[in-house]
């Protein structure tokens, strides 16, 4: 065992998370969570891990960036043919992880997936900026490419294509809602007794746990 990586370690002291203070709407609460995250302007608040998994289990994780949520779930987008892509077709369930570390808190999600609709995924492919939408298409996500001045060259011929970035969304790229059965929140706490409150959903709303550090 490294000395150096085995002696890392922090005592957290900021905030506690107790069940009078959190909201018995999870949605609620994240919200109010992710708010505070912008307000602290931590670099990429919205950026979190999504697991996938094949249909037979074996495990793939990434960061990738939340772009919308809501009491109906938290959406991503992607090429629907890359890596994940194929993976949440065959296999329709992920988690996602937020650490927020300067405010010593995680939210852990784990959910079943489905694709948004069209008409939502054209609202966001058109609010991006017009390299984003040119490059949807340039690239073949997660597919192998000999040289970078391959993509480069695709962007390029894009761009003398539709010199106002005038284009349909392509038809393979989209949004995916991760659509909640549990959310757990995690405050980091004095001598690693964290606080851990999980949510989790049944036919008569949200129950909130909490859970052992």
């Amino acid at each position: 065992m490294n000395p150096a990586i085995a002696d890392l370690r922090k005592d957290y002291q900021l905030q506690a998370l107790l069940e009078s203070d959190a909201n018995p709407d999870p949605f609620v609460q994240f919200g109010t969570w992710f708010d505070a995250a912008v307000a602290a302007q931590l670099p990429e608040p919205n950026a979190m891990t999504i697991a996938t998994a094949t249909p037979d289990g074996i495990p793939s994780a990434r960061i990738v960036l939340l772009k919308a949520f809501d009491d109906r779930g938290f959406v991503l987008f992607t090429n629907y043919d890359s890596h994940k892509g194929k993976e949440l077709e065959a296999n329709p369930n992920a988690a996602l992880v937020f650490l927020w570390t300067e405010l010593e808190r995680q939210v852990r999600i784990q959910g079943r997936v489905e694709k948004i609709s069209a008409e939502e995924s054209d609202g966001y492919y058109y609010s991006r900026p017009p390299g984003s939408r040119l490059g949807a298409w340039a690239s073949n996500q997660s597919e192998v490419v000999a040289n970078r001045s391959i993509l480069e060259a695709r962007l390029a011929e894009l761009n003398a294509q539709y010199p106002d970035s005038d284009i349909a969304r392509p038809p393979h790229w989209g949004g995916f809602r991760v659509i909640p059965t549990m959310i757990e929140f995690w405050q980091g706490r004095s001598s690693r007794l964290h606080d851990r409150l999980r949510y989790r959903k049944s036919d008569h709303g949200w129950t909130i746990d909490r859970l052992s550090p």
